[in-house]
């Protein structure tokens, strides 16, 4: 009897869900919080955490959990005998908080013809092409929007959405070989907290990668590290009367600290992978009292 070789996997020949799946995933609100000191910063976020740990036990992980800090965790066996690195599939579920992410009423493009979309609840919201010239490569494509009150999330639900479609993918398809892959979701990455309370040990990955990229066939191989101060000024307030030498402006105070920064070093003068300067400012702009942000890469 003569051996027979599986028959080859297409793209056509596998039913993805990735859109299903998307348009699931971005109807949760999962806003972070920067002010909140938990982890996650926000419940909610624990809402999608619950749903994608039970569609991978679903699939067949049987040790896909949400932990208490709101990290799921899931593992996709090795269908090779060979010892090659362990690798993790990485994305967060949680989104901005600059805008509101409850709610989220998704619209879909279909066939896009080309041009400027105008998001149906608040017409003065526009993807304009000019804008975001990877329109035109989308050209003949679907293309998932919000209906312009509210983020769609797709950063980084659209991260969420493809790789648990890929691990029902794989899992379909033991006849690809591969060695162990690790799924890892995070919460409150958008507040810069996303890996404050992963469990290393437990994940046991040798190499992760983020699916949280531009656009196709785009990968990033270094990544933006930082520390952070704030520095509040208390400026010294006086009645304009007799203010003279004696009030003290905080805001000015401030932009004078930001001028003294290494002008060499401030952000946009240097190659991303060089060390610079960043300074943010938040609250009111108040005479007396400011608050600077500053952090320095490297």
């Amino acid at each position: 009897m003569t051996a027979t070789s599986a028959s080859p996997i297409t793209r056509d020949s596998f039913a993805h869900d990735v859109l299903e799946r998307f348009l699931r995933y971005v109807v949760i609100d999962t806003q972070s919080d920067p002010a909140s000191s938990t982890c996650p910063s926000t419940a909610k976020q624990k809402d999608l955490g619950a749903l994608l740990a039970r569609e991978l036990r679903d699939l067949g992980l049987a040790d896909a959990h949400l932990d208490a800090h709101g990290y799921v965790y899931a593992t996709i066996p090795a269908t090779s005998d060979k010892s090659v690195p362990v690798i993790c599939f990485c994305s967060h579920m949680d989104t901005s908080p600059d805008c509101s992410g409850a709610d989220v009423k998704p619209q879909i493009v279909r066939n896009y013809a080309g041009g400027d979309i105008v998001l149906p609840a608040d017409p003065t919201q526009v993807i304009r092409v000019t804008d975001n010239p990877a329109l035109r490569d989308q050209i003949g494509h679907d293309i998932v929007t919000s209906d312009g009150t509210t983020l769609l999330g797709a950063d980084n639900k659209a991260g969420l959405a493809e790789i648990m479609d890929a691990a029902r993918f794989l899992i379909a398809n033991p006849q690809i070989k591969h060695g162990t892959i690790k799924i890892l979701f995070t919460p409150d990455e958008e507040i810069g907290r996303g890996v404050d309370k992963v469990d290393l040990t437990k994940l046991g990955a040798d190499f992760a990668y983020t699916m949280d990229g531009e656009t196709a066939g785009h990968i990033e191989d270094e990544t933006f590290s930082a520390d952070g101060a704030v520095i509040v000024i208390e400026g010294v307030s006086a009645h304009p009367g007799f203010a003279k030498g004696k009030m003290e402006h905080a805001i000015k105070i401030a932009a004078g600290i930001v001028e003294r920064l290494p002008k060499h070093t401030r952000q946009g003068r240097l190659p991303a992978s060089d060390r610079h300067h960043r300074c943010t400012r938040d609250g009111e702009a108040q005479p007396h009292r400011s608050r600077l942000h500053r952090c320095r890469s490297g």
